[in-house]
């Protein structure tokens, strides 16, 4: 193990860029006989991976063959889809110069990027319930997460910016690159700005996204602002209370398992049917003693069932309550059974994406959203000290202070999983409190 690249992406604050937020410095601490680039970007509109994999295909392969040898990997692999043909083009003219690397194409299916579902389609291995790939020898990364160990690596550059597509209801949809801290608001004028008058902005992918308001500001693990107009089913979807959930399943479910057969950590062989799930909102019961509310915790949340229900009932909320009332009381998950194959014609299940972004109703919005340099002069940004998973980061500045961009403003704590946290604009510090800290110019 390389300690001194461990310190350099340890020093340069990266987490996972794709969502989750784990710091990479940790992931990186392990032994595994494959890495697998998750270039799958499987959440509908949003085009940052594909682009940075077409457009830096020979920084990203010498990016993996640093993770590679770091974690002892025999072998390589960017997996990515097939239809995203100027990555695939870009990957395979850089190929011959990395012998352990190779491309995995897959077809355009939803979540292809889960990383349990890529780790199975690379690799045929299963992971176990309540796992991770290290449990089967794999390490995954997100494209951007390796770009950002390269330029740790190369330059001792730490994250300062975020790569966003800006995309939905706006004037010209694009993908940027933004100092961290940015407001939603700053970030979508790049984009000409909202279409509509009466909108709300998902933070996100449309089906694992969240609605954020526009003050609030690009992190670590900002891959997408979608404005979405106020009456689109898909703000109706990401909006309605639990409360509501729990009477629409309780009224309309009719159990048909349609939501469990395309479950895709169902389709891998665990142990989450959430049709069972639903009886619980009708019956208070789950009327099958194998099954308890604990199943809950397989659910990975990728909002699936949602649109293979014919009524447009919401499992994966329901779940997602179970797993925060279990939580809130001490309650772990216990399941972590290995299963031995995955589900019978498990490749004939597996949700087309075009199907899907016809069922959101966003094939208006469905469009190219060109990578563009533009340039943002941000006047202030807003840091918050947590940006993944972990403890937040601990200010090692106060008030006053002046800073440039690029040096060290907050460490991970002591003895705690985190991340450090770095000036995203040279200026003064405004504002520093227990959530963020401020810097203007």
């Amino acid at each position: 193990m390389n300690e001194n690249l461990i310190g350099l992406i340890e020093q340069a604050g990266i987490v996972g860029a794709g969502g989750a937020g784990f710091p990479t410095h940790v992931k990186l601490k392990a032994q595994a006989d494959t890495v697998i680039i998750n270039g799958a970007e499987c959440e509908p509109l949003l085009r940052v991976d594909q682009q940075l994999m077409a457009g830096q295909a020979e920084a990203l392969l010498e990016a993996l063959d640093l993770m590679v040898e770091q974690v002892g990997a025999q072998r390589g692999v960017v997996a990515l889809k097939e239809h995203y043909h100027a990555a695939v083009e870009a990957l395979g003219r850089a190929l011959p110069a990395h012998p352990k690397l190779s491309l995995h194409t897959m077809g355009g299916f939803y979540p292809a990027g889960d990383e349990q579902v890529i780790v199975y389609e690379v690799t045929g291995r299963i992971v176990p319930e309540g796992g991770i790939p290290l449990n089967v020898g794999v390490v995954v990364s997100n494209v951007e997460t390796a770009l950002n160990v390269l330029a740790a690596v190369r330059n001792q550059t730490p994250v300062i910016d975020k790569y966003v597509t800006v995309t939905g209801a706006v004037r010209t949809p694009k993908t940027v690159k933004v100092p961290l801290g940015v407001t939603v608001a700053q970030t979508l004028a790049l984009a000409g700005g909202p279409t509509v008058e009466r909108y709300q902005v998902v933070n996100g992918g449309p089906m694992m996204g969240k609605v954020v308001s526009v003050d609030s500001v690009v992190t670590k693990t900002t891959k997408g602002l979608i404005v979405v107009p106020e009456g689109h089913p898909l703000l109706a979807s990401l909006n309605r209370s639990v409360p509501q959930m729990l009477r629409d399943a309780g009224a309309a479910c009719m159990q048909c398992s349609l939501c469990s057969e395309v479950c895709p950590r169902g389709l891998l062989g665990h142990r989450i049917q959430p049709h069972k799930m639903m009886r619980l909102a009708a019956y208070g019961s789950l009327c099958d003693p194998s099954y308890t509310p604990m199943n809950a915790y397989l659910c990975c949340g990728c909002r699936l069932c949602e649109y293979a229900c014919v009524m447009g009932l919401q499992p994966w909320k329901l779940n997602n309550m179970l797993k925060g009332e279990m939580g809130k009381n001490g309650v772990r998950n216990a399941l972590h059974q290995q299963p031995q194959e995955a589900a019978p014609f498990r490749q004939f299940k597996r949700y087309p994406v075009h199907k899907l972004i016809q069922q959101l109703g966003l094939t208006a919005y469905d469009v190219p959203a060109p990578m563009e340099e533009t340039q943002i002069h941000a006047q202030a940004v807003t840091l918050p000290l947590s940006q993944g998973v972990g403890a937040p980061a601990q200010p090692v500045v106060k008030e006053g202070d002046r800073v440039e961009r690029g040096s060290l403003i907050a460490v991970i704590p002591e003895g705690k999983l985190g991340a450090n946290l770095h000036a995203s604009i040279s200026g003064t510090v405004a504002s520093v409190t227990e959530k963020e800290i401020i810097i203007r110019q």
